[in-house]
């Protein structure tokens, strides 16, 4: 059920971190770009194709260290029908690693158009009878703050089809705080938010004792990201923030339980552009990546508990 999967990915990798594929057209080498330009033009389709080769590339040398991707669709759909066909080939050739796959949507609405989003990024598209998965993530991040009429529709297809949904708690931004930490009668509306996320979650269960309602809450804010972690004990955290946005190792440890497990720490442009920051040789974009996680996966397990799986009910008959 829900993150059970990337639980157990995270466990066995012994890394809580996903690589966020984010890819403007500046982060890709440039004979990368100067190979598919020559064959496609300089185009749309010349964009998409030299950003697809940037990502297998990347995958390739990460999938056997880091349990997941987040692509972020609107890197993706600048670049039009080209690009969302990257975005498609991309969680496909993940998937094909053996890597979890959260697409970074942030869908908001109601009703049956949430309910297309929702199939279009979850559930399988109906063709006349014939069912087909027209993204095949295994979640997506969702902005909740339309309300139950706006996750409602994700909570039935995420049981039938073992698929998650994070939903925007505390974000990593700046300004977040104009609205999120504006206080209500007794909490405020990021804490608000988080109460939500565990009621949504409560009949959507793992058996790691996390629901199929996780929430985004920033590396940037550790305080907030310490005191909704004690709040909502059922809830998966994915943390933005960490490395270019200023979030640190010491942040993120306190969104983690007693297990080393219960949130995965997403950096996007740390690992992409790592050969820029290392000003390595362009061809040697993909090792620096590779080196970058490592490097990540060291700093954050240094500062959380062994990541170890719980006993679950199944094999520990006496849990009540």
């Amino acid at each position: 059920m829900a993150f059970d999967k990337l639980i157990e990915k995270i466990a066995i990798l012994q890394n809580p971190t996903v690589v966020g594929l984010d890819p403007k057209l500046d982060y890709v080498p440039q004979y990368i770009k100067d190979k598919k330009f020559k064959k496609y033009g300089k185009n749309l389709k010349g964009a998409a194709k030299a950003i697809l080769t940037f990502n297998k590339a990347i995958i390739d040398q990460i999938c056997d260290i880091v349990p997941a991707i987040k692509p972020q669709a609107a890197y993706y759909e600048m670049y039009g029908f080209e690009g969302v066909k990257t975005l498609y080939k991309t969680i496909d050739y993940a998937k094909s690693k053996g890597m979890y796959v959260i697409t970074d949507g942030k869908r908001n609405d109601i009703g049956a158009t949430m309910q297309a989003y929702a199939t279009a990024h979850l559930g399988f598209t109906d063709v006349d009878g014939v069912k087909i998965p027209a993204f095949g993530a295994d979640a997506l991040t969702v902005n909740g703050y339309l309300g139950t009429d706006g996750i409602a529709p994700l909570l039935e297809l995420c049981q039938d089809n073992d698929k998650g949904i994070f939903v925007l708690v505390k974000t990593s931004n700046q300004s977040s705080g104009e609205l999120q930490d504006l206080t209500l009668a007794d909490t405020t509306v990021y804490g608000k938010m988080g109460q939500m996320c565990e009621n949504w979650g409560s009949e959507y269960m793992g058996k790691y004792c996390y629901s199929a309602v996780g929430a985004v809450v920033g590396a940037t804010y550790p305080e907030q990201l310490e005191e909704m972690r004690k709040a909502t004990p059922h809830t998966f955290f994915l943390v933005p923030g960490y490395g270019a946005q200023g979030g640190g190792a010491e942040g993120v440890a306190k969104a983690f339980d007693e297990n080393g497990l219960g949130a995965i720490v997403n950096n996007s442009r740390g690992i992409m552009c790592a050969y820029q920051k290392l000003n390595a040789n362009e061809r040697d974009f993909a090792i620096c990546a590779r080196r970058a996680v490592i490097d990540m996966k060291a700093d954050i397990t240094s500062v959380i508990p062994k990541i170890q799986l719980p006993q679950t009910e199944e094999e520990n008959p006496t849990i009540l």
